[in-house]
């Protein structure tokens, strides 16, 4: 292009100074101009697509990546919070043997002399259970007296009765225990229900 200051005549000399010193290069190597300009503009454009073509794949497998930290984070500490899980099950069963040897001491057996050790090493071995169970995040649940939970109380029977509203658990037969927020045992209970 000519600039409209530009004076015609320093516009041929500076067409004749390129033309001197492009003589000598192959016919080959030199092109058109303005076609070079327009292959060199495509050939940029496509390299801008997949650039930021690559640049979205990056940040798509960032994302994953932290996706996933983030999920075996949770997974480990599920493991840490739960790993007592089996465990505890198991001593479950010692815990309601336990509590079944001490309510079938009668009241007046109990300050019997000669059984008063033995009753007091049970409740000190439920104690021990208990303070166990209590640091590894696994408590009782309430039931008696409560209106009947699905997610922690399992009904084995129901029980007509005038003092409790249906609905209401008046009786629990097997103790039901929670693992931190995870359920462990459902309590095993009889619910009230309307008088026939």
């Amino acid at each position: 292009m000519m600039d409209d200051k530009q004076d015609p005549k320093d516009t041929v000399k500076e067409d004749q100074a390129v033309a001197d010193e492009l003589k000598g290069v192959p016919e080959e190597l030199l092109g058109d101009g303005e076609q070079e300009e327009e292959s060199i503009m495509d050939e940029l454009g496509r390299l801008q697509e997949e650039l930021a073509s690559t640049q979205q794949n990056v940040l798509y497998a960032q994302a994953e990546t932290q996706n996933v930290r983030r999920r075996l984070e949770k997974d480990i500490a599920d493991a840490r919070a739960y790993s007592v899980t089996g465990f505890a099950r198991d001593i479950l069963s010692i815990a309601d043997n336990l509590a079944r040897a001490l309510s079938s001491v009668p009241a007046e057996l109990r300050e019997d002399e000669k059984l008063k050790g033995f009753v007091a090493g049970i409740e000190a071995t439920q104690r021990e259970v208990d303070k166990a169970f209590a640091a590894h995040g696994i408590s009782r649940i309430a039931s008696v007296g409560l209106p009947l939970d699905p997610n922690q109380h399992q009904a084995m029977i129901e029980v007509p009765s005038q003092d409790h509203e249906p609905g209401t658990i008046v009786e629990e037969m097997q103790a039901g225990y929670m693992i931190k927020d995870r359920l462990l045992r459902p309590a095993m209970v009889s619910v009230a229900k309307k008088p026939d």
